[in-house]
């Protein structure tokens, strides 16, 4: 336990000087009765009342110390603590483009790759995860974490309506992308990194080309899987005509040349998803991966207790009210 105002304690010198007044002075304040001679009261038995005259006194110090320990605020300690655990360093490069809204996989793309990348994050506790997302530029929606939690929460908020709003150009760079999520891996120690990228077109923005990024990642020792997502032919897509919204059929275009060249430079594997339980199993595929040890840094909360001291302080402070007015009342 620790004390936020440790200054507050300097106050339990105070009982210094009331100590040595109980214990010196007082006694020359009490009352007094002269008598010719005490020989009668030597063997007299004191009563258990006369025996506790210093029990008020002895509440009083007790209650004035718990006060001091509120002041000071007592909270449990901050403690760290290092565990070794197996996980990797996994980067997920997810495409954030308009055409994700396309429903041949229900709900439609984009929600079918959140789920199951959710799912994903889950099963892996130990591993560091972060979340990269791209349309016509990238950027990091999470870095890597252990704290999934947090991670899930933001990869609930990804929308695809960024690009349509304006937040960020529309389009397509899985260069941009690649390159954003190498970028929060180069550092890493850890022997197996990975980045999944999931997309659903073809690379026509960024100024990174996604072969370029591939051999960057190469360079890193970074492995790339890359998952191509969406049905052959042609895929319903949301239109807004006027105040309504209709689905128009549109030819899926999905350069799975380049993402598979991609995870062959980088040591990964190429991936088609047409549905979600083909998604499904591509990362349960990729869940097999290699796993390395890590060491993991863990950070418990403090809490505030100073609740138990405050309502001893109370409690003893009543019962030294009631003694002295009552019982163990002194006269005069």
């Amino acid at each position: 336990m620790d004390f936020l105002n440790k200054e507050y304690l300097l106050l339990l010198l105070l009982l210094i000087p009331y100590v040595w007044w109980l214990l010196r002075w007082r006694k020359k304040s009490e009352p007094s009765m002269l008598m010719s001679d005490t020989f009668a009261y030597q063997k007299a038995p004191k009563s258990l009342r006369q025996r506790l005259t210093w029990l008020p006194h002895l509440l009083r110090a007790t209650v004035f110390v718990l006060v001091v320990l509120v002041l000071a605020r007592p909270q449990t300690h901050n403690s760290w603590g290092h565990r070794t655990t197996e996980g990797i360093d996994i980067m997920l490069a997810m495409d954030v483009s308009t055409s994700m809204l396309a429903q041949d996989l229900r709900p439609n793309r984009m929600e079918a790759a959140k789920s199951v990348a959710a799912e994903f994050i889950a099963d892996r506790p130990d591993d560091n995860i972060g979340l990269t997302i791209f349309a016509g530029e990238a950027y990091t929606q999470c870095p890597m974490t252990m704290d999934h939690a947090s991670l899930l929460n933001l990869l609930r908020n990804v929308r695809t309506d960024i690009a349509a709003r304006g937040l960020i150009e529309n389009g397509t760079a899985i260069g941009m992308g690649l390159a954003n999520a190498v970028t929060r891996l180069k550092d890493s120690k850890t022997k197996s990194k990975v980045v999944i990228l999931l997309t659903d077109g073809s690379n026509n923005m960024g100024d990174i080309s996604p072969l370029t990024a591939a051999q960057i990642a190469k360079s890193l020792g970074i492995r790339v899987y890359t998952i191509a997502v969406g049905t052959n032919g042609v895929a319903p897509y949301p239109m807004s005509i006027g105040n309504t919204i209709q689905y128009v059929n549109r030819e899926v275009d999905i350069d799975t040349e380049t993402l598979s060249q991609i995870a062959k430079i980088a040591d990964g594997h190429f991936y088609r998803a047409t549905n979600t339980a083909e998604l499904k199993k591509i990362y349960k595929d990729i869940d097999k991966l290699e796993k390395t040890r890590m060491n993991v840094k863990t950070f418990s909360r403090h809490y505030e207790a100073y609740q138990p001291f405050a309502l001893a302080a109370l409690l003893l402070f009543l019962v030294e009210l009631l003694l002295r007015l009552t019982w163990l009342r002194r006269i005069p």
